[in-house]
């Protein structure tokens, strides 16, 4: 049996979706992607595209646009070849129809916001919830 199931407000008897609206709390988009040359999505919900637009730097389309810019964006990578390094991926510039994410380099003291320890990651995910 084939078909669709229309649902506004999600609840449950009980515990958080008792006394939330479920809807608000899902994901609203996700992906994990490859970072290295051309980004590859290796899965998604709501994902149109990723494009790497110069080291460390991508930008993720959004298959359906989000209502507002004012959403939360969870990050995480991790450069699995090179060394094994962890570091910071940050959301940069939020937009309705998609998101940028910049991965810097985990061999320094701290994730700096600087051009210069930008660098790609192997794996990438972005979760976004909200809107």
């Amino acid at each position: 049996m084939a078909g669709q199931l229309t649902i506004d407000t999600l609840k449950a008897s009980s515990g958080v979706l008792g006394t939330q609206n479920g809807m608000t709390g899902i994901a609203k988009c996700w992906v994990t992607f490859t970072g290295m040359g051309a980004a590859s999505v290796v899965a998604s919900f709501n994902v149109s595209s990723v494009t790497r637009n110069s080291s460390g730097n991508y930008t993720v389309t959004f298959s359906t646009a989000m209502p507002s810019a004012s959403y939360v964006a969870v990050a995480s990578g991790n450069q699995i070849a090179t060394y094994n390094k962890r570091g910071c991926v940050s959301p940069i510039t939020y937009a309705t129809g998609s998101l940028v994410v910049t991965c810097w380099d985990g061999s320094n003291t701290a994730c700096y916001p600087l051009t210069t320890y930008v660098t790609d990651y192997d794996v990438i995910n972005v979760a976004i919830f909200g809107a």
